[in-house]
């Protein structure tokens, strides 16, 4: 019994002589962790994580890039607008919306309200409707609901929850009128919300006097 205490007694200031040498171990370790980037024992030069962040970096230049590059959308192509035809915007938002002169002018107001995608998802559906392959329709819906519908979109337009659902059913099997009660909606809250400014801006009292002056100097 008493070898066996001694023996013990051995193991333990074995142990506790061990325990100084350890801590300068620990220290430098610590140290070594401190000049990594990430949760990795290594050093920055050679990190995997510095080549994820640097790829990380270099995806969101490119797609800064890519979305400068794409600049603002080309209007659509139709002759100037005529005195009559301008007159008659300020009648309805129908007749408004019903040539391609007033769709660009309205359109010019939305972008300085930051609400162009509103015009651009209406145009979209419009275009869709044209459509008459199902493999165009398929990817045109697609398209249409990454751009204007996904929460992950930056141009996403406001819809209700009501609509939205109508919309993930339709996206089941994508016809031309996957969209109707999206594109109703919008076309309302144009109609109520940005006409009236619209009406009153800038941009159109501009072209009215403008046309007006030509028309009296002819």
């Amino acid at each position: 019994m008493g070898s066996e205490r001694t023996e013990m007694r051995k193991r333990q200031m074995s142990t506790t002589q061990e325990t100084p040498g350890a801590a300068p171990a620990q220290h430098s370790t610590g140290n070594r962790g401190s000049n990594a980037c990430c949760f990795c024992w290594c050093c920055c030069c050679s990190c995997s994580c510095l080549t994820v962040r640097n790829q990380d970096e270099e995806r969101a230049r490119r797609t800064s890039h890519e979305l400068q590059a794409e600049g603002i959308p080309n209007c659509e192509e139709s002759p100037a607008p005529t005195l009559e035809e301008v007159n008659a915007w300020a009648q309805s938002f129908d007749k408004l919306m019903l040539t391609p002169a007033g769709r660009n002018a309205f359109r010019e107001f939305l972008r300085t309200e930051f609400s162009e995608e509103n015009m651009l998802f209406w145009m979209a559906c419009e275009e869709l409707k044209q459509e008459s392959n199902k493999s165009v329709i398929e990817e045109k819906a697609r398209l249409i609901y990454e751009d204007y519908i996904s929460i992950l979109s930056p141009k996403e337009v406001s819809l209700d929850s009501r609509v939205r659902e109508v919309i993930n059913r339709n996206m089941l099997e994508p016809s031309q009128h996957t969209f109707d009660d999206a594109q109703l909606q919008i076309y309302t809250l144009m109609h109520r919300d940005s006409y009236p400014r619209f009406m009153n801006s800038a941009i159109y009292k501009d072209l009215l006097r403008s046309l007006s002056e030509k028309s009296i100097e002819a």
